[in-house]
């Protein structure tokens, strides 16, 4: 039941990687499909998109006279246990499905540990149109393809740990109104100590466009928020301020509200409670808070 939990969490885990465009070195993703059917498979996750830039004007005008039109496919597939056959079957399922030049990245997460056949056959898999990379939540293997999709997959697709971070604007403004505040005062003090009427219009417009700038680095360094999870412990990077800890210290989780009306999973060990932030860091509550009370009930 545990591994169930696990491979929910890793599902909107990709998915949430998709929709934030934490994968456009891959492609620039533009649909996602829960549950898609394809032959005789249901597939978890199944995006699409294509390599075109979503930058400026110059970079969309380039990207359109030179950036190849292939169709990008991207596919994660959960099972308890794979074979050989059923990778054959799920890769030629996809071939016939996606044809021309259409790229395929194909990612398959599975329960049991990985048999050395079916490691074997995602390595030596020769297609340079379709890239493979397979993960074991037993015994946290990975295999991958040896062509060029495979190891642009591997390297951007990371399974063996989820991380999780989303904009904190109130947090955002508070830091952009602290840095804008400091360069009023400034502004002030060269008007008063060194008689130059440095309050004005232009001085104003750019103190607002440095405050936007310098104001998301203060942002960064003091109240930016990062939660990462993999099957041993966690970590949470408040600004510069790192808390580790392991799962086998705690003994319970529940699911807690702030006074601020933030939801976090406290966690409680003999000595000490800890929250982490879900509600902060975008993470699914129902998911982190059945994943981690497995990983808990686990150790």
């Amino acid at each position: 039941m545990f591994y169930v939990y696990e491979l929910n969490f890793i599902t909107d885990l990709v998915e949430e990687r998709l929709a934030k465009g934490k994968m456009r070195w891959l492609a620039n993703f533009k649909e996602i499909r829960r549950d898609y059917a394809l032959g005789e498979f249901t597939i978890p996750i199944y995006a699409t998109g294509g390599l075109e830039e979503k930058g400026f004007f110059l970079s969309k005008v380039f990207s359109k006279l030179v950036t190849p039109k292939y169709k990008i496919h991207f596919l994660l597939y959960t099972s308890p246990e794979m074979n050989v056959k059923l990778l054959r079957t799920l890769v030629i399922a996809c071939k016939d499905k996606f044809r021309g030049d259409d790229w395929i990245f194909l990612v398959l997460a599975q329960n049991k540990p990985m048999e050395k056949t079916v490691k074997d056959a995602i390595e030596n898999i020769a297609d340079r149109r379709v890239g493979v990379t397979a993960y074991s939540l037993a015994s946290r293997d990975t295999a991958t393809s040896k062509n060029v999709l495979g190891k642009a997959l591997q390297k951007q697709l990371r399974l063996t740990e989820a991380k999780f971070e989303a904009f904190d604007l109130p947090n955002y403004l508070k830091s952009v109104t602290i840095v804008f505040f400091l360069g009023i005062l400034m502004l002030i003090a060269i008007t008063v100590f060194g008689n130059v009427p440095a309050v004005h219009p232009l001085t104003l417009l750019i103190m607002v466009l440095l405050s936007l700038v310098l104001g998301h680095q203060l942002y960064k360094t003091h109240y930016r928020t990062t939660l990462t999870l993999d099957s041993r412990g966690f970590e949470i990077l408040e600004g510069k301020s790192v808390t580790q800890d392991k799962w086998s210290n705690f003994k319970d989780v529940t699911i807690y509200i702030t006074p601020k009306n933030e939801t976090c999973l406290r966690l409680y060990s003999k000595k000490k409670t800890l929250d982490l932030p879900v509600s902060r860091t975008g993470i699914s509550r129902k998911e982190a808070y059945n994943a981690i009370r497995n990983l808990i009930k686990k150790k």
